[in-house]
């Protein structure tokens, strides 16, 4: 037993001196990190460490929550400002981030990590001189987190050491020590050093709930991708002077991408500085690597500006200048979605039959989609050509199979508009059916009020009818409903249900002609002539201009 205490002394002392030889280089790779609020006032302090020489560091999250900027202290007193957190893990209390320094000390990573039993080694901040490293053994070890290790160890020290690293006997680090642990019994914990480097941002990060407990910058992914997922996400989540350090940083970090200079030049255009906007849009055609992606987009900006803010004048934004950005974007990859831009130009300059000539070529060039037959139909529309029209709506609709889904009712309504423009009612009117069979739980009263129009016209009767009493169901206080229920029903002969209506109108608003007017009516082709023109007078007084001559007929 004396021996093996003896051995085990040996081995210790020979750990501690082959520590103190990489803990004097080393040494420099530990900081202090501190964080501050808003006002400047000191919120966390805590230890950290590089993990490169790029000044790529770890330590905790919890100092950071609330922060809005942190720096990192060195062994030489050395500071350097936190530039951008890379990742984070509130469940583990780490952070990865990255520092403004053109060149730091970084540990070396194990690439194998400690069994249990192993000697390890903490090491603690120490400023300007090299650190007595604290001894500890792996008491046993836990996978957490994505399969990751995490340590309890056998240690005299390890409390007021947290986020400092832990240490093989090779210098290289291992892990990274947690909270919790104990001088009075012998008790720290490690999380492993993987779990505090493999920390990344990915596109939604930048509406995590645990990264938006802090105020210091996130950095961007380093997957294209991911980082256009970013942008896209940050535009509604961020303020604008944040999105526009983003959009900057995207900008310097991926300047062959087009993405950076489009949201650059989209915030230029929305604040009326189409110079600058325009400027952004040039760099994007000169630098990024995708040029039809840069045409089409800038394409696309001068298009919404003519659209969408027509008043304001920019001389060199026209719409030819918009088709003749579309038209590069087409040369270099001839896509759909650059001829389909294309076409909404030429359709908003009022060149329909151009635009009719750009759709039918995508039609007829592998793209008959039910929205290229639609538009075509509007192009024909404009040019006056309603049969053609209705024609290319006929094939937008044969796209869908029956029984239809939802995909198929803007279409079917689209066709119904246009059979009540071509006096087609009882066509409207099936469409309309059909309509309401696949979105009956979306149409509302002016949708019944309209098919009651249109069965009206077609001299469906009973269907208007039902129609006009289902949007009476859906809007009880619109009168028009009513009234118009009062004048059918008036005009088939129903004139107890008349009566009824010409009541409710009353009951409603007592000073509306339309509720004594055909109330006054119906009871005159009743025979009940003394009480209806009674009721036509009060019809008259309130200012209704048939009153009169109905009263001049009834009235003999």
């Amino acid at each position: 037993m004396r021996r093996t205490i003896t051995l085990m002394a040996v081995m210790l002392s020979c750990g501690i001196a082959m520590a103190q030889d990489w803990a004097k280089k080393e040494s420099q790779a530990v900081f202090t990190l501190k964080t501050f609020d808003g006002d400047g006032s000191m919120i966390g302090s805590t230890m950290g460490f590089f993990i490169d020489s790029e000044g790529t560091a770890v330590s905790g999250f919890s100092p950071m929550k609330g922060a809005t900027r942190a720096v990192v202290i060195d062994a030489a007193g050395k500071e350097m400002e936190v530039e951008c957190i890379l990742g984070a893990n509130d469940t583990y209390d780490l952070a990865k981030f990255k520092v403004a320094a053109k060149k730091t000390v970084g540990l070396p990573i194990s690439s194998s990590a400690p069994a249990e039993g192993d000697a390890l080694w903490l090491m603690p901040y120490s400023a300007k001189r090299a650190p007595q490293c604290i001894g500890a053994t792996v008491k046993s070890m836990q996978k957490v987190d994505k399969g990751h290790d995490y340590f309890t160890l056998a240690t005299k020290g390890s409390e007021g050491q947290e986020n400092s690293p832990l240490l093989n006997s090779m210098g290289q680090v291992v892990g990274i020590v947690q909270q919790g642990g104990s001088d009075a019994d012998s008790t720290g914990y490690a999380a492993s050093i993987g779990m505090a480097t493999d920390l990344k941002m990915t596109g939604l990060s930048i509406n995590d709930p645990k990264l938006r407990l802090t105020n210091i910058k996130k950095a961007l992914p380093d997957d294209v991708e991911q980082a256009i997922l970013m942008l896209y996400v940050g535009a509604s989540v961020v303020d604008s002077l944040a999105f526009e350090s983003l959009v900057s940083d995207f900008i310097d970090k991926f300047p062959v991408a087009a993405d950076g200079y489009v949201y650059k030049a989209q915030l230029r255009a929305n604040a009326g500085r189409f110079a600058d906007a325009d400027t952004y849009m040039q760099q994007a055609v000169k630098m990024v690597e995708k040029k039809d992606d840069a045409h089409y987009n800038y394409s696309k900006i001068i298009y919404q500006k003519l659209v969408y803010q027509p008043e304001k004048e920019y001389a060199p934004w026209t719409f030819d200048k918009a088709i003749e950005e579309a038209d590069e974007a087409i040369k270099a990859n001839p896509m759909a979605a650059y001829s389909q831009l294309k076409a909404e130009i030429l359709f908003s300059a009022g060149r329909f039959g151009d635009a009719l000539d750009v759709y039918q070529g995508m039609i007829d060039g592998g793209s008959p989609t039910a929205d290229n037959y639609l538009s075509a139909a509007r192009c024909k529309e404009e040019m006056g050509d309603t049969l053609g029209a209705i024609a290319m709506m006929d094939s937008a609709i044969a796209t869908f199979s029956k029984p239809y889904l939802k995909e198929a009712a803007p279409y079917l309504l689209a066709r119904a508009q246009a059979y009540l423009k071509a006096g087609k009612n009882r066509l409207a009117v099936v469409d309309l059916n059909e309509y309401e069979g696949i979105m009956s739980a979306q149409v509302n009263d002016n949708f019944y009020y309209i098919r009651a129009q249109a069965a009206l016209a077609g001299h469906l009767y009973q269907q208007a009818l039902d129609d006009l009493k289902m949007a009476i169901s859906k809007a009880p206080d619109n009168l028009l409903y009513y009234s118009e229920k009062a004048s059918l029903e008036v005009r088939v002969s129903l004139l107890d249900d008349a009566i009824t209506t010409a009541r409710e109108i009353i009951a409603l608003d007592p000073e509306l002609s339309d509720g004594y007017l055909f109330l006054g009516l119906a009871q005159c082709l009743k025979g009940e002539k003394a009480e209806g023109v009674a009721n036509l007078s009060k019809a008259k007084e309130l200012g209704e201009e048939q009153a009169e001559g109905l009263i001049e007929k009834y009235g003999k």
